[in-house]
């Protein structure tokens, strides 16, 4: 008979020695020193990255925005970490995208020039924003509303320097931005050009609702609509006399582009370095693309519930995709008839699909790997994403972390 869940907790305890600190102390440091050996050496859960495919979908990127002709400003919001960037942008460490201050600083601190702060203006965040405006070449801030526009001219920045400003642009994605056919939009773009200390860069208008989307034709009809609001936009701003950047983003748009993209003057998506389940599922890449996994070890075998238990809840995955998958929160890869079906903090519950669970595939301590709906949140639940090639590890990426640096 197989072990119930009441007794896992020892079985655990056996694969992953804890019981005294010298113990610990063997485990960190073998943990620090783990190049050249394979990912099963891992202890779990954890976030594995494919670095050869981060390179392979990052040029890829690079190379349909030269196609088109416009520059690519990669987001910086999925990884946070300087490898990834410094891939993303060919080595340049200029024109990148960011969505919070944490961001904004540890690129900055590390030699990235030309950031955007792609977030509607937080006013309890302008001296926080000016100071990295008067330290870097080009830090750029965004705003949609005249109150924001008021609490720039409240502090002007030292030496003359202009503060350099996107207007965002609502185009149908529904989130943040001024609707573009609004009289109010126009009226606020002349306002932040006419301000002095002010200068307007650019306008800015993400396409998320391609996120809805399935198959190219329709992420490409967003991607054209989305194009071409903005586009009327920019004709808008020419007949009143202001001339600045154009730019659109997500990764579906980008995976995908329509030919109308090549009148812009920039673009910025973000998740398609790492790619998921979910741009799978719309159709910006395949599964063999997707560049992240989550490790996770099977710890308990539940025959009267019919089910495993993994030692990965929401910490390693995130809660991301919950009911928008026939094998639960995330597909579990070469077992198509597994379901993840739920998860608590560190525990998840796995089933099968159809049929009874055959204990024999999978004995406790056997590795299954996760790939995650959305990369992005899952991401976010890891302090540290081992790198490897080929099923070898290469070393660990540390990324940011927080809103905002302490």
């Amino acid at each position: 008979m197989y072990a119930a869940c009441s007794t896992v907790f020892k079985v655990h305890l056996l694969l992953v020695p804890a019981n005294s600190s010298a113990e610990c102390r063997w485990t960190c440091q073998r943990a620090a020193s783990m190049d050249g050996e394979p990912l099963s050496s891992l202890c779990t859960p954890a976030l594995v990255v494919d670095v050869e495919k981060v390179k392979k979908n990052a040029q890829s990127m690079i190379e349909r925005c030269e196609k088109l002709g416009v520059q690519l400003r990669p987001h910086m919001k999925t990884h946070k970490t300087l490898e990834c960037a410094d891939i993303m942008t060919g080595g340049s460490r200029r024109c990148i995208v960011v969505s919070t201050l944490a961001e904004a600083c540890f690129y900055a601190d590390h030699g990235f020039d030309d950031i955007l702060y792609a977030y509607s203006l937080p006013f309890d965040k302008v001296e926080r924003c000016a100071a990295l405006s008067e330290r870097l070449e080009l830090f750029q801030v965004l705003l949609d509303h005249p109150e924001a526009l008021e609490q720039l001219k409240k502090r002007p920045l030292r030496d003359g320097r202009p503060w350099r400003v996107w207007l965002k642009l609502d185009c149908g994605n529904g989130r943040a931005g001024i609707l573009h056919s609004a009289p109010e939009a126009l009226r606020l773009a002349q306002a932040v050009a006419g301000t002095p200390g002010v200068a307007l860069t650019g306008v800015y208008a993400h396409c998320g609702n391609t996120y809805s989307c399935t198959g190219v034709q329709e992420i490409q009809a967003v991607a054209k609509e989305t194009t071409n609001f903005t586009l009327q936009f920019m004709e808008k701003l020419k007949a009143v006399g202001i001339t600045c950047k154009s730019s659109i983003g997500s990764t579906p748009s980008c995976s995908h582009p329509v030919q109308d993209m090549a009148q812009l003057s920039e673009v910025h998506p973000g998740n398609y370095v790492f790619y998921d389940v979910q741009q799978s599922l719309i159709g910006s890449c395949s599964l063999q693309e997707v560049a992240v996994r989550v490790l996770t070890r099977v710890i308990g075998h539940c025959p009267h519930r019919n089910q495993l238990l993994i030692d990965c809840g929401w910490t390693g995955l995130s809660l991301d995709g919950a009911g928008k998958l026939p094998t639960g929160y995330a597909m579990i890869e070469g077992h198509p008839n597994l379901k993840l079906l739920s998860m608590t903090q560190e525990h998840g519950r796995v089933e099968p699909i159809v049929g009874k669970m055959d204990y024999s595939k999978y004995p406790l301590g056997s590795l299954l790997t996760l790939i995650p709906y959305h990369s992005c949140a899952t991401a976010m639940m890891h302090p540290v994403y081992h790198v490897h090639s080929q099923g070898v590890l290469l070393g660990k990426w540390t990324p940011t972390r927080g809103c905002f640096p302490p």
